[in-house]
C-alpha cells in the first residue's frame, strides 16, 4: 500500500491535490453538519450576524480560495508551502461550493429545492478530482499512444472528436455526462448518441418537426427521472440535509374580493373606494345633446 501511494501519488506530485481534495470534502461535510444543527436549534453554533448583517460562509470561502490559489502559485514546488496552500484552497472551495446555489440564483436558497444544486456541484467536483488523482486526463489525452502523439494530425483529431462528443452531450441537456465525459471519453460518446432531453437546445432545434423522436425523448426522460430521482435525492438528503418543505397557502394571494365582470347593458356595481351617486328626482337620464328626445307616450 505504501509503495502504491508513493508511486501513484507522491512521485507524480499529486500529494497537494490529494490534500486539497480531502480538505474540500471534510469542509463541506463539516459545514453541512453545522448548518443542520443551526437549523434544528441544537448545539452552540449560531449564524454570524454582526450588526444585523448575516455573513454567509461563502465570504470567508472566497478569501481562503484566493489565498490558497495565489499562495500555491507563489510557493511553486516547495512541498511544505504547497501542502499549506492546498489545505487553504480545499477549505475555501468547500465553503464556496456549499453555497453555489446562492451564487447562481443571487438569493438565499440554501434550504430550498434550488439549494440541491450546491450538492450536485460538490459531488461533481469531487468526482472530477478523483478522476485526476486516478490518472485520467481531459479529453482522453492519456489514451493517445506515443505513435499518435508523434503524428500531430492524429493527436489533434482525437482531441477534437472527444471535445465534439462532450459538446453534443451538453447540447442534449446531459450536463453530468458532459462533465464526466471530459475525462471519460466513453461517457461523452454514450451521452452524445442517446436521445436528447426534452427542452434542451438539441431537442428544440432538431426535434421540432419530428413528433416520434420528441415523444420518445419525453418518455425516456420520464422513466429515467422516475428511476433515479429518488436515489439521487436520498443521497443528497443523507449528506447535506433535506430542504424545507413549502406548504401550499390556503388563502389566495390577493385578498380583495373579485369584481363581477361587467356586461354591456347591465348596471355596474358601486366602486369600493367611493360611494354611488344617490338617485335624483329629475326623471330618466337625458340623452346626449346631439340625439332627438324620445317621444312622450304618456
Amino acid at each position: 500500500m505504501g509503495h502504491w501511494f508513493y508511486r501513484n501519488i507522491v512521485e507524480p506530485g499529486k500529494l497537494p491535490l490529494l490534500v486539497a481534495l480531502a480538505s474540500f470534502v471534510v469542509t463541506f461535510l463539516a459545514t453541512r453538519t453545522i448548518t443542520r444543527l443551526i437549523r434544528a436549534g441544537k448545539g452552540p453554533f449560531r449564524n454570524v450576524s454582526p450588526g444585523g448583517l448575516h455573513i454567509h460562509h461563502v465570504v470567508p470561502g472566497v478569501v481562503l480560495t484566493l489565498v490558497g490559489g495565489f499562495g500555491g502559485v507563489a510557493v511553486g514546488r516547495h512541498e511544505a508551502g504547497a501542502i499549506v496552500c492546498a489545505v487553504l484552497l480545499g477549505t475555501g472551495a468547500g465553503l464556496v461550493l456549499d453555497e453555489f446555489a446562492l451564487i447562481l440564483h443571487l438569493d438565499d436558497v440554501y434550504w430550498s429545492e434550488q439549494g440541491r444544486q450546491s450538492v450536485e456541484a460538490v459531488v461533481l467536483t469531487t468526482a472530477l478530482l478523483l478522476l485526476v488523482l486516478g490518472g485520467f486526463s481531459p479529453l482522453g489525452v492519456d489514451e493517445v499512444s506515443p505513435e499518435e502523439r508523434q503524428g500531430r494530425g492524429g493527436f489533434i483529431l482525437s482531441l477534437v472528436l472527444n471535445f465534439l462528443f462532450v459538446l453534443v452531450a451538453l447540447f442534449k441537456g446531459k450536463f453530468r455526462m458532459a462533465i464526466l465525459g471530459l475525462f471519460l471519453s466513453p461517457v461523452a460518446v454514450f451521452g452524445a448518441l442517446r436521445l436528447a432531453r426534452p427542452g434542451s437546445l438539441w431537442a428544440r432545434r432538431f426535434y421540432r418537426n419530428r413528433p416520434v423522436a420528441r415523444a420518445k425523448a419525453g418518455l425516456r426522460a420520464f422513466h429515467h427521472d422516475q428511476r433515479w430521482n429518488r436515489v439521487r435525492r436520498g443521497f443528497q438528503d443523507l449528506i447535506a440535509g433535506a430542504p424545507d418543505r413549502v406548504l401550499p397557502s390556503r388563502h389566495p394571494p390577493d385578498d380583495r374580493s373579485p369584481q363581477p365582470p361587467s356586461v354591456e347593458g347591465s348596471p355596474r356595481p358601486p366602486s369600493v373606494e367611493g360611494s354611488s351617486r344617490p338617485p335624483s328626482d329629475e326623471g330618466p337620464p337625458r340623452p346626449p345633446s346631439g340625439d332627438p328626445p324620445p317621444p312622450d307616450r304618456r
